[in-house]
């Protein structure tokens, strides 16, 4: 499935049904009066974040939606149906916006949130609303009111427990592909990934899901690369793994180029909890990955043995990386009061494979 992060739509709710004029005309009555029905009311446009999406691709090919309009009156004092509201569905982590204003409409962070974006008009009202005393026999209803429209826009900031962070061509696709059962593209250039790829992770009977944020440049929170676009995916993770990569000329300056991107952005990205590898370390020799872990925890101010020294291309050490991810992730999650628990074994009468993605 291709990824879309964000798109301009068209919506409109649909008009209120017209009222009705009409007279009650039964035998031995001989004076009915009026007996026009309301019209019904117009649909309105629904956004709604669902189960099982992470991308906003659906909506690639169709960008205007029309709710259905509302039944007009008739007589008998029948009123009209009421329109079919239009439900746009979109993944958990959407954010909608006024094309016109930029003013934010609705951040559907969670699945099973909805919100109306655009109200159907009321219904008008029949010649029977309209009869008095001094007026009893009313010749004109009203029309339907129209509904709400307006162009909107929906950006989508993907909801990931750990998000991968770093320059392009640090090693952040070979580390998810190495994880987890996702596949992203993976070349020996920089901006090989251009879109966020998720990955479900699998570490001592737990899971978490992943995400490989595409690479941050200088000057990304102004927009440079894409920046902007990449930085707001960071927003929804709680942990942040960062990757220099340990072919780097100058590893110190290459991790503070990423933190000072965090932290122009905003949203608060410097202060998420962050977990410091140094990958590549398979094309390093023992001089070379000594005196560049001294030099990267220097520029963190961390100790030592807090930078990880990892290989996302032959595995090593990804285990006890991906134990402290976990670690990370349970203590938010507690904190947010969501209850931490181990995968539930599947039990199967075959044979299953005990191969691990961590595995040579």
């Amino acid at each position: 499935m291709k990824f879309l992060d964000q798109v301009k739509l068209w919506v409109e709710a649909g008009n209120g049904g017209g009222g009705c004029i009409a007279f009650r005309r039964e035998k031995f009555i001989p004076f009915g009066g009026p007996w026009g029905g309301d019209g019904g009311k117009g649909g309105n446009v629904v956004i709604e974040a669902v189960d099982g999406l992470n991308t906003l691709i659906d909506f690639r090919y169709k960008q205007h939606f029309r709710a259905a309009p509302g039944g007009n009156g008739a007589g008998k004092d029948r009123h009209g149906a009421d329109g079919r509201s239009e439900v746009l569905r979109v993944p958990a982590g959407t954010q909608v916006f006024d094309d016109t204003t930029g003013d934010m409409l609705a951040d559907l962070s969670k699945v099973g949130q909805k919100v109306v974006i655009a109200r159907g008009g009321i219904g008008g009202r029949g010649n029977a609303q309209f009869k008095t005393s001094t007026n009893q026999t009313p010749r004109f209803a009203e029309p339907g009111r129209p509904g709400e429209s307006l162009w909107i826009w929906l950006r989508l900031k993907l909801i990931a427990d750990v998000g991968l962070v770093g320059l392009p061509n640090a090693g952040k696709s070979t580390l998810l592909a190495a994880v987890s059962a996702a596949r992203p593209k993976i070349a020996n250039y920089p901006f090989t990934t251009l879109h966020p790829n998720l990955g479900v992770v699998s570490i001592d009977n737990r899971e978490f899901v992943m995400a490989d944020i595409p690479g941050l440049i200088e000057g990304a929170h102004e927009g440079a690369g894409l920046g902007t676009r990449f930085l707001g995916h960071v927003e929804r993770c709680a942990v942040l793994i960062h990757l220099v990569d340990g072919t780097s000329e100058d590893v110190a300056t290459d991790y503070k180029t990423v933190r000072g991107e965090l932290s122009a952005y905003g949203a608060e990205l410097d202060t998420k909890m962050e977990i410091l590898a140094l990958n590549k370390i398979d094309a390093l020799s023992e001089d070379d990955r000594s005196a560049r872990r001294k030099a990267l925890a220097k520029a963190a101010k961390k100790k030592i043995q807090d930078v990880y020294m990892i290989s996302g291309a032959t595995r090593q050490n990804l285990e006890e990386l991906l134990r402290t991810a976990w670690i990370k992730v349970a203590e938010m999650r507690r904190a947010q009061g969501i209850d931490v628990v181990p995968v539930e074994e599947v039990e199967d009468t075959k044979p299953v494979s005990s191969w691990s993605p961590l595995d040579g």
